[in-house]
């Protein structure tokens, strides 16, 4: 049978066994199965003599004074000291016929009583609930056996031993726990039938599983070379990566092609040839599961939003927008200068008027140019011409607040809000998405007369097609950004394609209004974006400086840089270090774990830190986070101050705690959400978009190379608000600004809307077809590329 043959291949090595009576549930996440118990000791090949122990997993299920079989390793927790983490947990099943007698006749099994019990050992013997649990049917055998209660007996059985045969199994297949839930959770009682049909299925339904794992199964069970579940777990598997990694909307087919072969190329479980591939693909367009235009690939999710996006921006421009006299217009204009002191530039006015004026309108311009006035200026004027008024508190759920403001992350919303006055908050809660939608989820329509949205070029497809779907016929709408700025996380590059498409009204404010501030950073900014290095760059300015160093070099300047400004009397919320890797000498975890020692240290052992991971989180933590969590008001890139940490023993709840404030917004993480957080003494580039700082230090080295791009020191070096500190080698620097066209995303958007439909769509059906496609040579073109070229990664 497969599963034993998987158990001697993959069992751990130097696992252990611990033998044991559950005595009490110290804590159990209903959600993920996570439990803590308290076990008393009967057999252990471990080092371990106490007749207790505690014992950490994910088990299905735990019931009282019962006794289990663990395997698994003891560990040394540094709190909690010896503990047996456990990788599967399996009830203890009678072994004698009696045993199963009394077992079955017992009370967790309702209207099996004890001559229908013993009636079903008879005819099944000792290993009848085995046999029960691997087919149901073979109760049909037992004589004058009523089908409910048949059915009665094996839902109870699976409910109490099935679940936890089946976690065993999967963890013999070499998935771990979490990861065995997360199949479960998918699959129920099918799990291992579907895992020895087809354990390429699990490639399409389960996150954390790629083609590589599921492959290796696939050889295990004879699955190999061109079978087709196999080739279209490797179409689904390549086209995601090549979509969710890179930005794309789409992949061209002939390179989809080229990257699936590579794939299989790679596997010692057989390839096959590109027409057999080919063949796969058009059938997984049949199915629905991919979607094709000409010779474009698509992930059905992408494709949707994106055509979606365009009839929606259409639906939009084709309203009528409220017309208002020019000399009305500029008699308000005058009284709102007059009013607020401000003079607005040509452009500005221009700026404003146009969107008052147009259904639809996108204002973009780099740092320094005036976007925020030009903001105010459009809601100040806004309300006076259309006699409404701009205090949130004079409105109520009947009638809404008019105007809504929003931007893709919390603290771009929040930076709204302070410059206008006015609600702001993020697009996931406008729509009340809690941020882990699945695509095709859709939000709530808006209610409002007015929409702006602020840092525009961070918003992917899939985002702006759910807001643009759920804005209102009779709703103007203004969107705002940089589009010189690295592109949104997901998909697309939506601002870059709608300007691209010059079908929207568009304002670009080129005039630099903070340069005459005399700020140096902003002029850099501008130098970067034209793809020039200004000769002052290694010049020390009153507001900028750089400092040669080597890679690892980069850590100790850091932290003295850092010391000094905290020396001058800046927190660490005033000071953020940017960098765009992860890992390596000069990444950012090796950054976080210096700056921590430096801006917040466990002096002398005096301050309360809980260890997670690799990590120590300490109260005064700075600590970035990772997810979008509306009901609890905080979002992706928020950043936050860990202000308390509660042990488990020291709350009625029995868990450690974590509580960190986000500006006065207190969100308290048990262990099992620290995942949602990390510390954000250094944070990558594409986190802090939408945010600004008032001290950014930002190392460029050629270690970075593979990040290093125009837009990536433009989004880093437009953070900062009055102090920017480069350091590294100006030879990085010069490389990162002449690279800017070499991840060029693949989108049909600004197409899209220019014309009906792409101007490469050669068939009616818009579908994938081998007349168009198939016996294209998938290497023509590609005479000097390799591999590697393929092998682009995101911060």
């Amino acid at each position: 049978m497969y599963v034993a043959e998987a158990k001697r291949d993959l069992f751990t090595e130097g696992e252990q066994f611990l033998k044991g009576r559950h005595i009490v549930t110290v804590f159990r996440n209903a959600e993920n199965f996570y439990t803590v118990l308290r076990v008393r000791v009967t057999e252990t090949d471990g080092n371990y003599e106490e007749k207790e122990a505690v014992v950490t997993g994910y088990f299905p299920a735990v019931h009282e004074q019962e006794m289990y079989m663990f395997h698994g390793q003891f560990k040394d927790h540094p709190r909690f000291g010896r503990q047996f983490i456990a990788r599967t947990a399996q009830k203890e099943m009678p072994q004698t016929k009696q045993g199963v007698i009394t077992y079955l006749s017992g009370d967790l099994f309702k209207g099996i009583g004890k001559k229908t019990a013993e009636m079903i050992v008879e005819t099944l013997g000792e290993q009848a609930i085995s046999k029960i649990i691997a087919d149901r049917t073979c109760l049909k055998e037992v004589p004058r056996l009523p089908a409910e209660k048949a059915d009665t007996l094996y839902d109870t059985l699976m409910k109490h031993q099935g679940l936890e045969q089946i976690m065993i199994a999967l963890n013999d297949f070499g998935f771990g726990p979490q990861l065995s839930m997360k199949i479960y959770q998918m699959y129920f009682q099918e799990s291992l039938n579907i895992i020895q049909e087809n354990p390429y299925k699990l490639v399409e339904d389960i996150d954390g599983i790629g083609f590589i794992r599921a492959d290796e199964i696939g050889a295990k069970i004879g699955i190999s070379g061109a079978h087709p579940d196999r080739l279209k777990a490797a179409i689904l598997f390549t086209l995601e990566q090549q979509c969710l990694q890179d930005g794309h909307c789409y992949v061209e087919a002939d390179i989809l092609l080229t990257h699936i072969k590579e794939l299989l190329d790679k596997s010692a479980n057989g390839t096959a040839e590109f027409d057999v591939i080919a063949s796969r693909l058009i059938e997984l367009e049949e199915e629905g599961k991919v979607s094709g235009e000409d010779k474009r690939v698509y992930m059905p999710s992408l494709y949707f939003s994106e055509k979606g996006l365009v009839t929606n921006v259409q639906r939009v421009l084709e309203q009528e927008s409220n017309s208002f006299p020019e000399s009305e217009f500029l008699l308000a204009l005058g009284e709102l200068e007059d009013r607020t002191g401000i003079s607005y530039a040509p452009s500005q006015k221009h700026a404003i008027q146009t969107a008052l004026s147009s259904p639809l309108m996108i204002l973009t311009g780099g740092p320094g140019t005036g976007k925020t006035t030009v903001i105010k200026g459009i809601v100040e004027l806004y309300g006076e011409l259309n006699g409404l008024s701009l205090d949130p508190k004079r409105y109520d759920k009947e009638e809404p607040f008019p105007i809504k403001l929003c931007a893709p992350t919390g603290r771009a919303a929040k930076r709204m809000m302070e410059s206008t006055g006015l609600p702001a908050v993020t697009i996931h809660r406008l729509l009340g998405f809690n941020g882990q939608e699945e695509p095709e989820e859709e939000g709530k329509d808006i209610a409002g007369r007015l929409l702006i949205v602020d840092e525009m070029s961070m918003v992917d497809i899939w985002l702006a097609h759910q807001l643009f779907k759920a804005v209102p016929d009779d709703m103007q709408i203004v969107l705002v950004g940089d589009e010189d700025q690295l592109p949104s996380v997901g998909p697309g590059q939506v601002l870059k394609d709608m300007l691209a498409s010059q079908v929207i009204p568009s304002v670009r404010l080129t005039d630099i209004y903070r340069q005459e501030e005399g700020s140096s950073i902003i002029s850099l900014a501008h130098s970067i974006k034209d793809g020039r290095v200004p000769d002052t760059l290694m010049q020390p300015q009153k507001d900028r400086s750089f400092l040669r160093c080597r890679t690892e070099q980069i850590p100790e300047v850091i932290e003295k840089v850092v010391k000094n400004a905290a020396g001058k009397g800046y927190e660490p919320r005033d000071i953020q270090v940017l960098a765009p890797m992860y890992k390596g000498p000069a990444g950012i975890d090796k950054l976080n774990e210096v700056l921590q020692n430096v801006l917040n240290p466990n002096v002398d052992g005096r301050r309360k830190e809980l260890p997670f991971g690799s990590v120590k989180y300490r109260i005064g933590d700075k600590v970035l986070q990772l997810v979008n969590q509306p009901e609890q008001n905080v979002f992706n890139g928020d950043i936050g101050e860990i202000i308390s940490i509660f042990f488990a023993k020291e709350n009625t709840e029995k868990e450690d705690m974590v509580i960190v404030s986000y500006e006065g917004n207190e969100v308290t993480y048990t262990r099992n959400d620290l995942n949602q957080i990390t510390h954000a003494f250094c944070c990558s580039i594409h986190k802090s978009q939408g945010s600004e700082f008032p001290i950014v230090i930002l190392p460029v080295v050629k270690s970075y190379y593979r990040m290093l791009r125009r837009n990536l020191l433009y989004t880093a070096i437009t953070r900062s608000k009055q102090f920017l500190i480069l350091c590294g080698e100006e030879e990085a620097f010069n490389i990162g600004i002449a690279r800017n066209d070499d991840l060029i995303r693949k989108t049909a958007l600004a197409e899209r809307l220019t014309e009906e439909e792409p101007s490469s769509v050669l068939h009616a059906s818009g579908k994938l077809t081998e007349e168009t496609w198939m016996n294209v040579d998938p290497m023509i073109g590609m005479d000097h590329v390799t591999p590697y070229d393929f092998l682009q990664n995101e911060a």
